[in-house]
């Protein structure tokens, strides 16, 4: 409403929600039910091509692109494999794999979610399939990670310029590869790790 009472164009950066959220994991758009003018993405989360991005426009507004958007004018093309690879998911996304795939993305985040509220983490809220355990201390987060590798489980521990002073973190990110197995597994070395560290009680 307010960009058609100003005239404005609005951009999504769906690069954390193409291809698992929202109809045929179409993005935070679809999901939400917005128009949208512009939408930019990536291949290298849900799509699995690693590297890659992609602006979704009208063609007219794809055309100027092309022609002044420095990253696009001064970037070599895709290999064809990620081409073929991030097409291949999006068709698989779109279809009742898609489906299945995300149903089960969503009860692994859930299932993590749960668990590690209960184990005393705190955890930034949501749904979403990628999880902040906040710890505070950037050099705790680096720790705990090190510690959650000798444990059996990658994650990685974020902290200032990437996210706010005192605000740091381990990132986790959920699959739908991962079984509950797994996702009790990584609990486990949480629930290990932090207490070690005194993050939990």
């Amino acid at each position: 409403a307010l960009a058609d009472r100003y005239g404005a164009l609005i951009m999504v950066d769906d690069c954390h929600a193409t291809g698992f959220l929202g109809p045929q994991g179409r993005g935070s758009y679809a999901h939400h039910g917005v128009k949208v003018d512009f939408v930019t993405g990536t291949f290298g989360k849900a799509l699995g091509g690693a590297m890659g991005g992609f602006i979704c426009a009208t063609s007219a507004v794809v055309k100027l692109l092309k022609q002044r958007v420095r990253p696009y004018l001064f970037s070599n093309a895709l290999a064809p494999a990620i081409c073929g690879a991030s097409l291949e998911a999006i068709r698989i996304a779109q279809g009742e794999e898609g489906d299945k795939l995300r149903a089960q993305l969503t009860a692994n985040a859930a299932r993590f979610r749960s668990a590690m509220a209960e184990a005393g983490f705190d955890l930034l809220p949501g749904q979403h399939p990628i999880v902040p355990v906040m710890l505070g201390d950037a050099k705790l987060a680096q720790t705990m990670a090190a510690r959650m590798l000798e444990l059996g489980v990658y994650v990685i521990g974020f902290s200032f310029p990437v996210v706010p002073r005192g605000a740091a973190r381990i990132r986790t990110q959920m699959s739908a590869a991962h079984t509950f197995d797994h996702i009790d597994q990584a609990v486990a070395a949480f629930t290990t790790a932090g207490k070690e560290l005194g993050v939990i009680k």
